[in-house]
């Protein structure tokens, strides 16, 4: 029945979002190019906020949890487990004054009206998940920008969307390299849940009144542990609070 009723709310949802993310698209180039980074990213923050407004529409709620939690005035890395595209969403606006940075996927970085500017732009990375060795000097200037500005990156270490919410294994080399070159860097795990369910039936129909939670843990310090031990609390704690 869900799936059924989905279908008209649906196309006026799509409706809505493309059109977001088609105004924004000259909205970002104009800031970017004639005002600078802080314009552009207000214009990426603001297309985000419509973005998560226009999910409504399918009856979605967004909560944070634990906010507070995140150190102000150092680099952060955030490590999430990843779900769908509304973990981004959710992240980029809710998260805004931390300056989020993504490691993502070139194949974003092209045909992507306002997404792919963005990610071109506004000082995320794009690694060919093919070569690995391509991604190492990306993710290394990534560090040293966030170190720079105490701004923060984002990395979804299972590599790729979890369809069912059940989560992946954690690659370890994204992560290293953030730790290694961004050392004063606090690692924030967060556990997002039930975001995967806003795309449970595929692309059409969306999924219909999903309550996304985003649970921010306890920060650890990057120079306190060895990556080992980092990377083996951080990926425990986001999975023991994932719910299906």
């Amino acid at each position: 029945m869900e799936k059924l009723i989905s279908y008209p709310i649906s196309v006026v949802y799509y409706l809505c979002f493309g059109l977001c993310l088609f105004v924004f698209h000259p909205i970002q180039w104009v800031c970017f190019n004639v005002f600078g980074y802080q314009a552009h990213k207000k214009s990426v923050d603001y297309l985000n906020f419509f973005l998560s407004r226009c999910t409504m529409l399918l009856g979605t709620t967004y909560t944070f949890e634990n906010k507070e939690r995140i150190p102000k005035g150092v680099p952060i890395i955030f490590v999430s487990n990843h779900q769908s595209l509304y973990d981004i969403v959710g992240i980029i606006w809710y998260l805004r004054r931390f300056h989020p940075k993504f490691v993502s996927k070139k194949e974003l970085g092209k045909g992507i009206p306002s997404v792919s500017y963005n990610l071109r732009h506004g000082g995320s990375i794009l690694i060919d998940r093919k070569d690995p060795k391509q991604a190492i000097p990306l993710i290394k200037e990534l560090s040293e920008y966030i170190e720079k500005y105490q701004r923060s990156a984002v990395i979804f270490p299972e590599g790729t969307r979890s369809k069912n919410g059940e989560p992946k294994e954690f690659a370890q080399s994204g992560l290293k390299i953030l730790c290694k070159y961004a050392s004063s860097a606090y690692v924030v795990p967060i556990t997002v849940n039930n975001s995967w369910k806003m795309v449970k039936f595929g692309a059409f129909p969306m999924g219909l009144g999903n309550k996304l939670q985003f649970i921010i843990h306890e920060p650890i310090a990057v120079s306190e542990f060895s990556f080992d031990e980092l990377l083996q609390q951080t990926e425990k704690t986001i999975v023991e609070s994932i719910k299906n």
